[in-house]
């Protein structure tokens, strides 16, 4: 089972754009959104949600005011000044750790788990994808990440397919690590700016740390050539290839705009042709064995 993982250092680098157009190009594969805080890629795959799954994480403090004798320790122990003069937990303060649970002398605090988000099981014009969305405000990212991704892999091993693409969340914290752990090889997208490569080492670094084979691809790379540069020169001190550069092309918004992909879009023009050649390189590479998955003409016209 191979996994490719598209990532950034921050949100808006294109990293969404490009994970739905490498499954424009792929065949034999399952797609999966693992930026379940803010999922976007359902606007470019229109997804026919097939199967929709409850996501429990976590518990909320309930003092049961028939066992409670108003002792105080938890009011005393809780941190979040969460437990009310009243000896009543407000949802909105309580952050779930549980220490009051522990410590009531009474055992009058209940700890139920609750419901934290959804995850589904969609129909896609590119084959099956496995996507959720977390409550607003919840926690537990990091877990609702991993399980996105282990229903993945299960769909495809039904399927026999041998291929996982999937849009990772920007950043570096727990939802980043849960979505790269065990992956193949990870794809950053980085821009050229002093940001842009800020966050490029930070991605390598925590990829590094996690021993995952990593390649770079700089999406509008033309917007400032000494950045880009400094970007190539940083990869090989990571010891990341560039596998691309992508030109800015208003291309990309327009065809988002449509739902649609840069090579739905557009597939004749230069940037989709960059795009395609992206692909090319990272299916090749060592730890993505290209046998059985390009397919160009699986591209809607």
């Amino acid at each position: 089972m191979r996994e490719l993982v598209v990532l950034s250092g921050k949100g808006g680098t294109g990293k969404t754009s490009l994970a739905a157009a490498f499954a424009s190009f792929a065949k034999d594969k399952i797609l999966c959104d693992a930026d379940v805080d803010a999922a976007d890629l359902h606007l470019l795959t229109n997804p026919d949600i097939k199967q929709k799954n409850d996501f429990k994480g976590g518990g909320i403090a309930v003092i049961n005011p028939d066992k409670c004798n108003g002792c105080g320790i938890c009011r005393q122990l809780c941190r979040f000044d969460a437990v009310k003069e009243n000896y009543e937990v407000d949802k909105t303060e309580c952050e779930g750790c549980g220490v009051c649970v522990d410590f009531c002398p009474e055992k009058a605090i209940d700890f139920p788990i609750k419901k934290c988000g959804e995850w589904y099981i969609s129909d896609t014009r590119f084959g099956k994808m496995v996507h959720a969305r977390l409550g607003i405000a919840e926690e537990n990212s990091g877990k609702l990440v991993a399980l996105v991704r282990q229903e993945a892999k299960k769909l495809a091993e039904n399927n026999s397919f041998d291929l996982i693409i999937t849009d990772g969340p920007p950043g570096i914290g727990c939802p980043v690590i849960a979505s790269i752990s065990g992956a193949s090889a990870i794809l950053i997208v980085a821009e050229p700016t002093v940001s842009g490569l800020h966050d490029l080492e930070r991605v390598a670094d925590l990829a590094s740390h996690f021993n995952i084979s990593g390649m770079i691809c700089i999406n509008k790379y033309d917007l400032n050539i000494e950045k880009t540069l400094e970007i190539e020169e940083a990869g090989k001190k990571k010891n990341m290839s560039v596998v691309g550069k992508i030109p800015f092309d208003p291309i990309f918004t327009k065809a988002m705009i449509c739902g649609k992909t840069i090579c739905e879009y557009d597939n004749k023009s230069e940037t989709a042709n960059a795009v395609k050649a992206v692909w090319e390189k990272i299916i090749s590479s060592p730890d993505m064995n290209s046998k059985g998955i390009l397919d160009f003409n699986n591209i809607i016209k």
